[in-house]
């Protein structure tokens, strides 16, 4: 019965990480299942383009592939690891397209009229996104890798490569000036 069990249960992302580099692919499949929704969309909060995102994820998981062969368990957990090398990839995509404090981008507005509510909230979300496009890539990302991930603050320490102290203070500068943006625009 225990082996049955351990085949059902689902390996845990260092069996998978072996597995892939002794080239089972189904192993490298499961470990893309498994993380690819996040970073995708850590990338499309942080750079704002859907089409950049998938870049950023295909050369995180690429670099993955390269690295499994040699993945050591004592470092990073993975999904650390791989938070670390989206963001580094996000620093790349910014830098290459020049970008400094562009608004991410937003579904085209639909043309029939919201109720006042659904208007309200939209224009909110509106306001957050061009607020939170104005902050430094680093405190986005934390505050992504916070609210969106639903990380804590030693996994977002260990994602950002900074200590538990630097990843607080991060957050707490980032919400600052969030909410000093939104504030200056409510005026």
């Amino acid at each position: 019965m225990a082996a049955e069990e351990r085949r059902d249960a689902s390996p845990d992302d260092e069996q998978l990480l072996r597995r892939a580099a002794a080239g089972e692919e189904r192993a490298f499949a499961l470990l893309l299942r498994r993380h690819l929704p996040a970073v995708l969309a850590l990338a499309e909060r942080l750079l704002g383009s859907r089409a950049e995102a998938e870049d950023v994820a295909q050369e995180t998981f690429l670099r993955l592939w390269r690295k499994a062969p040699s993945w050591r368990a004592d470092g990073p957990p993975l999904a650390a690891w791989l938070h670390r090398v989206a963001l580094s990839q996000c620093h790349r995509a910014w830098r290459r397209l020049g970008r400094q404090t562009e608004a991410p981008t937003a579904e085209p507005p639909d043309p029939a009229p919201l109720p006042p509510e659904q208007a309200q909230r939209a224009e909110e979300a509106r306001r957050l996104r061009a607020a939170l496009a104005e902050l430094p890539l680093r405190q986005r990302a934390a505050l992504a890798l916070f609210y969106d991930q639903q990380l804590g603050v030693r996994e977002i320490a260990e994602s950002l490569g900074i200590g538990v102290h630097a990843a607080e203070s991060l957050l707490a500068r980032a919400r600052r000036r969030l909410a000093r943006r939104l504030s200056e625009e409510e005026r």
